[in-house]
């Protein structure tokens, strides 16, 4: 297994606030609703799970897997029917909201990791309102191409992949000389770290874990393809077109 851990060149002397702090909200969100919620049980006559499940079997396929989901039923998978966005019953709140909910630990941390890697960068080279505007940005055109690509879904999307998507998109244009150090976790090379070019990296994430499984899979159910193409696409768009200046101004230190 193949794990990226940072990447080079950085600016020198940069704190990247505006990153920290998305981060910080994303995990605060998670400790203090997903954690909790996560281990409670609703009340099954409450309307709000009538409602859930009347929406979600369909996609299910059986009432096996009906009854399966109704007994591991938590306030966290309501709480985020409530706030996710969901492509058949769209609502403004929710494009900027689900940005904030993850389905889980491991889907949490996958995605600040990322945009720990890549998130300094583009908040020096964009200012932090337009870092923000970047990520917000990103995050709402990536929701919005998920629900073209899947309006009749019931399934709540949620996470953060679609803005940090957005900014792998800016990422990719504008430091194309850059590289992304990589953690190999496996024999013979245990532990041993090396530098990959950023746009390999952001190309692969692209096509082989997005476009290709987005056009050979079902969009209804596991990981929102749609939203994380729209995402990136929108960062490089931007990036290509709408902005001046040289891009990848960082300065190598000849490491």
């Amino acid at each position: 297994m193949i794990f990226p851990i940072g990447d080079w060149p950085n600016p020198p002397g940069h704190r990247p606030w505006l990153t920290w702090l998305l981060i910080s909200i994303n995990f605060a969100v998670w400790i203090f609703f997903g954690l909790p919620l996560s281990e409670t049980r609703p009340d099954l006559a409450s309307p709000l799970v009538g409602e859930y499940l009347t929406s979600i079997s369909p996609a299910l396929g059986s009432q096996a897997q009906v009854a399966a989901l109704t007994h591991q039923l938590t306030d966290w998978d309501l709480f985020v029917f409530r706030w996710g966005f969901r492509p058949d019953a769209p609502a403004l709140r929710t494009l900027l909201s689900s940005m904030f909910l993850h389905a889980g630990l491991a889907h949490l941390a996958g995605n600040m990791l990322f945009l720990w890697i890549y998130g300094n960068n583009i908040e020096h080279r964009l200012g932090r309102p337009g870092f923000l505007a970047a990520y917000l940005g990103g995050g709402v055109v990536a929701t919005l191409f998920h629900w073209f690509s899947a309006s009749s879904s019931p399934v709540p999307m949620v996470g953060a992949s679609g803005a940090i998507s957005g900014i792998l998109g800016f990422y990719f244009v504008l430091f194309p000389r850059n590289q992304v150090r990589m953690l190999w976790l496996l024999p013979p090379f245990f532990l041993q770290q090396f530098l990959v070019p950023a746009r390999l990296v952001l190309g692969l994430y692209l096509v082989i874990e997005n476009v290709l499984p987005w056009l050979f899979t079902s969009s209804d159910v596991g990981v929102a393809h749609g939203a994380h193409i729209g995402g990136f696409v929108a960062g490089w768009f931007v990036a290509r077109f709408c902005l001046r200046g040289d891009h990848d101004l960082l300065v190598h230190d000849g490491m």
